[in-house]
């Protein structure tokens, strides 16, 4: 009936009327009825493939005893004098980041650096890093939306809620557990992953699991993180196979007839980077 098309036409419209100059869309790689409307009838360029990554929030926390690391909280400002630097020339990084870490949804930045290194402050560290380090932020979905999962058979809600029992039951043996994903539930979203150094990926996956046992405590049944395909520190983020999307399609139509260069250019010719910044504010 045309309904779509006209949709997409009336916000490209109202983009334009805002000074927009692209316009992107994110769908399942396998939605071909969306892919089709977008590229075939409304110009649009497929653009990247990044995955989203799921880990449950299980009843028992993880150790975070480690002789050779240590996490800090940074200050909203730090935390924004650190990602301009390291950053800024990464694909849709938003130039409004001061927003997004003073936001009360924005829980917190984590880094992670060596035990043995002499923190005296940011301006040192962006001056002399450590050889390894790793950084993220951790956004509070659940104050937003909650989700759920239907049509699941009594097995598998019995299954889970097995689990369940025993993780809680034995908390000292870590037994993965499901959360009871089939009523509404909350999770938070780790975002503006970073780091460098050959320990940057383990140090990742320490901050992940700090965060697993913020969203813990915040009663959350799920972390989740959004990264490119080609993304060095993806190794470093535990997540669980059939609860994440292996491959997002973003797609891309650029609006203006003339547009600011910036850092990036024009985005339907650029290719693709090994690390995307992921505005939590779009999730």
């Amino acid at each position: 009936m045309g309904i779509g098309l006209t949709l997409v036409q009336k916000m490209e419209e109202w983009f334009r009327s805002k000074g927009a100059e692209y316009s992107y869309i994110a769908t399942d790689i396998d939605n071909e009825a969306s892919i089709s409307l977008f590229t075939l009838r409304s110009g649009y360029t497929k653009f990247r493939t990044p995955s989203i990554l799921v880990h449950p929030v299980f009843a028992h926390r993880f150790p975070l005893h480690y002789r050779a690391l240590r996490l800090l909280p940074l200050s909203p400002s730090d935390a924004e004098l650190l990602y301009r630097r390291r950053l800024s020339t990464t694909e849709f990084f938003p130039r409004d980041i001061g927003s997004i870490l003073h936001n009360p949804l924005s829980l917190g930045t984590y880094l992670a650096l060596p035990s043995d290194y002499p923190w005296t402050g940011l301006d040192s560290f962006l001056a002399e890093p450590p050889a390894s380090w790793a950084v993220l932020s951790v956004w509070n979905c659940k104050a937003l939306f909650r989700l759920e999962v239907r049509g699941a058979g009594k097995w598998r809600r019995w299954l889970s809620k097995a689990t369940r029992a025993i993780d809680k039951a034995l908390p000292c043996f870590r037994i993965p557990s499901v959360p009871d994903v089939f009523r509404p539930f909350g999770m938070y979203l780790m975002y503006g992953i970073e780091g460098e150094g050959k320990d940057a990926a383990e140090m990742v996956r320490v901050l992940c699991r700090h965060v697993h046992n913020m969203a813990r405590k915040g009663g959350c049944a799920a972390v989740a993180a959004e990264v490119a395909a080609e993304e060095p520190l993806k190794k470093g983020i535990p997540y669980w196979r059939r609860m994440s999307c292996a491959e997002d399609l973003w797609c891309v139509k650029r609006l203006a007839e003339e547009y600011s260069d910036g850092a990036v250019g024009d985005w339907t010719k650029a290719a693709p980077g090994k690390s995307i910044f992921v505005d939590p504010r779009e999730f």
